[in-house]
């Protein structure tokens, strides 16, 4: 697991053996429950709670023009860091949102 800058953006990723997911973002947009990650102003995937705070999922648009998505499960650790880094590199867009998405999810 890892989450760092490159090529002007953050890079989250994560793998096991049943899994990998990717994802590149320029910001993160918190909601009461959901992380939307946005690159060059777009929604290009999200991470949200499946069964109330039981399952913590990830979802990657595959295709901007389609309803096509990749999901898998993620551990809130996982969240975490993303969401610390993002905070540090300056890359969340509304601070107080977070805060809310913090103490409803993680």
């Amino acid at each position: 697991m890892f989450v760092t800058e490159h090529d002007g953006r953050l890079l989250a990723r994560i793998e096991d053996d049943h899994m990998v997911f990717e994802v590149s973002f320029d910001r993160i947009e918190p909601t009461d429950v959901t992380l939307h990650f946005l690159r060059d102003g777009q929604q290009v995937g999200s991470i949200y709670n499946d069964d109330g705070t039981d399952r913590t999922m990830a979802r990657l648009t595959v295709d901007g023009e389609t309803t096509d998505f990749v999901g898998v499960e993620v551990p809130k650790e996982f969240v975490s860091r993303v969401l610390d880094i993002a905070e540090e590199t300056g890359r969340v867009t509304d601070e107080t949102a977070l805060a809310g998405y913090r103490l409803r999810v993680l």
